[in-house]
Parts: structure tokens; sequence; C-alpha cells
């Protein structure tokens, strides 16, 4: 039996290095962080001969950063970027067993992105081997941390890492290339009403009814609103009311009610703009609510010019006419407002991604991984 190619063999090493984010362990859970994949990541970038090195973003947890020098003086730089860590469960423990059976890799971050990190990886280590690099352009590998929760590893490199000409953030995109992605708005609406006695109502106000009202107002002509915003790639805008909390027992007329909203946004707006928006509907229907953010850094949207020139030749080497976008929000956004032109591409399909059953198709892997070194010798 033939030995498995580079990146299938790579991606079965990433899968067997537990890298959950901490966010959806106990603390002190040993598979939390990304440390192990990180190590294992600078050891093989520095025998391949790669200038390698660990960004800090937070304790335990670094960016990799492994450097191909051009073999003339660099005047452009293109990052490949991918992020280290997965989610939690579902089945998280069968998960961290690799397996290869019917041209599937099963296993926790075989599709997100693990995949995208051995396609990466492979892709840049088989350019460093052949001895024919660019000759004016830098090429980094930036394995990213923090992705599945609050970003922090593209929000850090984004403000102290290398500023680039183009960067190619890796995820599950079926190998399209994708220059656009929508934002995601966390917000938290409250309603104040007057407490009472549940046998004497009209002593107090309801602020669950209130709430009620304003629920529905969000969900039809808020709603409706929307769907008549369309971006070319994007589609239309959505609002969610993902939670609803109010009252503490029967008897009592409750005084406060709290909502939660997922509010996706398209390329031009902001939190700004959406708060003012439902204020103007909500006052227009009589209703008022109190605003908060459940999010401590924003998740914009993503729009990068399809004509740039390093976009194009990606979608030469994909052989691709046309760029599309995606409903998800990415580490590709962070590094766009950081000042470097973002696309999104990788092997594997986001509907495999956080499933109790994860994989990626080897032939997905290595079509992704050819496409990738394709695109490398190819730069200048």
């Amino acid at each position: 039996m033939a030995a498995p190619a580079p990146e299938v063999r790579l991606l079965q090493e990433l899968i067997a290095l537990p890298s959950v984010n901490p966010a959806f362990l106990p603390p002190g859970d040993p598979r939390a962080g990304e440390l192990g994949v990180a190590t294992f990541l600078v050891e093989t970038a520095r025998r391949a001969g790669l200038d390698v090195s660990l960004q800090p973003v937070s304790e335990g947890r670094p960016n990799v950063i492994a450097r191909l020098a051009p073999t003339g003086t660099a005047r452009h730089r293109v990052l490949l970027a991918p992020h280290l860590d997965t989610v939690g469960f579902p089945a998280l423990d069968a998960l961290l067993v690799p397996q290869l059976k019917n041209g599937r890799i099963t296993g926790r971050g075989a599709c997100d992105t693990k995949g995208c990190v051995a396609a990466m990886f492979t892709a840049v280590l088989a350019v460093a081997r052949s001895g024919r690099r660019p000759v004016h352009t830098e090429i980094i590998f930036v394995g990213l941390v923090d992705e599945e929760n609050g970003q922090g590893g593209s929000r850090h490199y984004a403000v102290h890492g290398d500023k680039a000409d183009l960067a190619v953030v890796g995820e599950p995109t079926r190998l399209e290339v994708i220059t656009a992605h929508k934002g995601d708005l966390w917000l938290q609406l409250k309603t104040q009403g007057r407490s009472a006695h549940g046998a004497t109502p009209h002593l107090g106000r309801n602020a669950v009814l209130e709430m009620a009202r304003v629920v529905e107002v969000l969900e039809t002509r808020y709603a409706l609103s929307l769907r008549r915003r369309k971006h070319p790639l994007l589609g239309s805008a959505t609002i969610n009311v993902g939670s609803i909390r109010g009252g503490t027992q029967p008897n009592i007329v409750p005084n406060e009610c709290v909502i939660s909203i997922d509010r996706r946004t398209l390329p031009g707006e902001n939190e700004a703009g959406v708060k003012r928006d439902i204020r103007a509907l909500l006052k227009a229907e009589g209703l008022s609510a109190a605003f908060d953010n459940l999010r401590l850094a924003p998740c914009d949207p993503l729009e990068t010019p399809a004509d740039l020139p390093g976009v194009q030749a990606l979608c030469r080497a994909a052989g691709r006419r046309r760029t599309l976008g995606v409903h998800y929000f990415c580490d590709a956004a962070p590094l766009s407002a950081g000042g470097i032109p973002s696309v999104v591409f990788g092997p594997g399909d986001i509907a495999q991604a956080h499933t109790s059953t994860e994989w990626i198709a080897v032939e997905s892997l290595r079509r992704g991984t050819a496409i990738l070194e394709r695109f490398l010798r190819g730069l200048d």
C-alpha cells in the first residue's frame, strides 16, 4: 500500500494533537489551547529551513509565524493564514483519533480548519524544498489562535504583525475563492417594567409583554426591511431573536425582560447604524428598549476587490472565473480591517464544520494543496 500524501499524513498528526479553544472546556483541561499544535508546526518548519517564530497572543496561546524568503529583494508579501483552534463537543474524545476511510479523513478539525493548515503548510514546504522560490515575494504561513471564540490571533496579528499584499485565510470553502462575508452583531435588548403582585397586575407594568411586542416588530417588519437590502455576493442581512429571559415566578408581574439577537451585517453596515435603525423602528411603534453589546470586539463584514492582482492569481490557480461570498464570519475581516486585503479559501465543506462526524474528503485536501502550491509558485 502506498504511503499517504504529505498533506494527509500531516492532517492526521494535527487531529491527534488536541487544540480545543479554551472557551469550550473547563479550566485546566489538557485538551485546551493551541500550544501543542503550535510547537509541532514550529519544529516541522525549522527542519524544512524556514525562519519560524511564535507570536504571543495570550498566556500559552501564540500565533505561529513561518517565513519563506524570496531569492531576491522582497517587494511583496503574501500570508497563508488558517486558524489552529477547534471547537469542542459534540463527540470530542472520539474525534481526537483521526480515521482514514472511504476517501475521507474524520476527526475534530479535519474540516475546520486543520485541513487548511495541512494544505497551506504542505504547499509552503513544497515550495521551500523545491528551491524554486518567488524572486520578490515573501511567503508567510501564519497559524492563528482563537478564531472560534474572539479572533484574538487575527486581531493581534493585524496590529502587531507584518503588513501584506494579500492574506489567504483558511476556511473550508470547497476550493472557491471568497472575497466577501457577512459580519455579525450580538446585541442584548432590555425592556423595563414595574413589578406588582400577580393578583393585582393592573398596578404593575409587564416587561415581558413589552418585549413580546418588540420581538414581533423585529421578526416581522424589521426582518422584512432587511430582505429588501441586497448584496450581489451575500444576499440579504438577517436578524434572529435567539433567547429571551424575563420574570421570576407566576404571581409576580415582571419588571424586566431581556432578549439576545444575532444580526448578520452586510458591507457598509456597522453597529451604530444597526442600533439607530432598530431604535427608530421601535419608536415608531411606541416601543423602546435599552441596548448592550454581547461581544467585546466588532465582527465586521468583509469585502475585498476581486480585481486585486493577488486575488486574480489565486482564482487562476484554482480555475475559478469569479469570486463568491459566504454567510459566516472569520479571521479575514480582522486582518482586512488591519490593512491586509484578505480572501478566504480552503479545502472541505463548511457543512461538516462543528459536527459530531466532522470530515474532509482526501481529494479536496489533495486538490487544495496543489492549488495553493501552484499559486505560490506563480507569485511575482
